[in-house]
């Protein structure tokens, strides 16, 4: 859902990435520098928890927004590469982990509900962008489906932000195992999309004729 967007967003960042292309900056500094503080604000504030959490938040969504930023950068400037390209999908995979973790690590002894959400949130997450570049590598387009990372991340940060501002525990732990099923029905659509293209590869010519008609 939120993946749509990123045509908007990426306008929008036009000027502040032209900016740091004129200081010299290349997009892949953006990428690392971008990661490190999303590990970093994961694993400083979740562990406090309380209000930390909500700051957490505020201070991760600072550093995912380079998400946008380092693409931006790479299209304006021309600097697009397959390092780039592996560096943003590797380091991506970095920060979910780290946002993810810090959570099961917070709540693991107090709240193991939680905790157990979160690790699910995690496991099974990661199991969706390697569905789609295997398919990728198998020359089949598995994009998109119901619960992509930024709508994963979106809701998973907003929840644990309302909690750090005193909302009831349960949103959190409602949302990730939510977000936890989503992500696994995402995985079942981007299969399903490699279960076609293997019939299409198996499909008679006197079926495909019969389907053209």
């Amino acid at each position: 859902m939120f993946g749509k967007l990123r045509p908007i967003v990426g306008r929008l960042w036009a000027a502040p990435a032209r900016g740091l292309l004129a200081l010299g900056v290349h997009p892949n500094a953006v990428t690392i520098v971008g990661t490190l503080g999303v590990v970093f604000g994961a694993c400083f504030f979740f562990p406090q928890g309380g209000t930390m959490l909500f700051w957490g938040v505020m201070f991760i969504t600072v550093f995912v927004v380079t998400d946008m930023l380092d693409g931006t950068m790479a299209r304006l400037s021309g600097k697009s590469s397959r390092l780039g390209a592996y560096l943003d999908s590797t380091l991506d995979r970095v920060a979910d982990a780290a946002i993810f973790g810090a959570l099961v690590w917070t709540f693991r002894v107090e709240e193991p509900a939680t905790a157990m959400a979160a690790l699910l949130c995690l496991a099974i997450g990661s199991f969706v962008p390697y569905a789609r570049a295997r398919a990728e590598g198998l020359g089949i387009d598995a994009k998109g489906g119901i619960a992509e990372r930024s709508d994963r991340l979106f809701l998973g940060l907003l929840a644990t932000g309302l909690v750090g501002l005193g909302l009831p525990l349960w949103i959190l732990t409602g949302t990730l195992y939510i977000l936890a099923v989503l992500a696994a029905i995402t995985v079942g659509q981007r299969t399903m999309a490699v279960v076609r293209a293997n019939r299409e590869d198996f499909a008679t010519p006197a079926e495909s004729t019969s389907g053209d008609a």
